[in-house]
């Protein structure tokens, strides 16, 4: 799986417009998606994702609220120039905190499981884990779909 791919989890307790928007936000500020890099069109990455185009819609549009990307007419749609920054926004990062606590407490993770979470994380600059086999088959968990980041289509389903 390369390290650009979006991944939608159709069981999670997260809405899949916020999981679209998150990861491709990850994507951006950490500079694996560069500015002016074009992303698929809301319909392209709908398909792959297997989602209703409102949905991918809604996750462009937080994106273009946020000033991570704009959408041009001929153009399409492409990564932003971020402004410079100075060090972090620290409601911002607590936010972060926050929302990622409470998606892993919904999935049943205690304070160690999510410690170990994150510092796993922090150390491993390599790609995100397949997620876990969980029918017992060894084939690729049905509820989750991914697309690789700018429209290469589907990677997995």
């Amino acid at each position: 799986m390369s390290d650009r791919a979006v991944r939608v989890d159709t069981t999670s307790q997260v809405p899949p417009y916020e999981q679209i928007r998150a990861q491709l936000a990850a994507l951006i500020r950490t500079g694996r998606l560069a500015e002016g890099e074009r992303l698929p069109t809301v319909r392209q990455l709908a398909t792959d994702l297997g989602l209703a185009p409102g949905t991918v819609a809604r996750a462009y549009r937080e994106l273009e609220a946020a000033r991570l990307i704009r959408t041009r007419r001929g153009a399409g749609t492409r990564v932003a120039e971020l402004p410079a920054t100075h060090g972090h926004d620290a409601h911002q990062l607590g936010t972060l905190a926050r929302d990622f606590t409470s998606a892993a407490r919904a999935l049943g993770a205690d304070t160690e499981d999510i410690l170990t979470a994150v510092r796993n994380a922090l150390d491993s600059e390599s790609e995100p884990a397949p997620a876990p086999d969980r029918s017992g088959t060894g084939t690729v968990n049905p509820t989750e779909a991914s697309a690789t980041i700018p429209g290469m289509g589907v990677r997995g389903r």
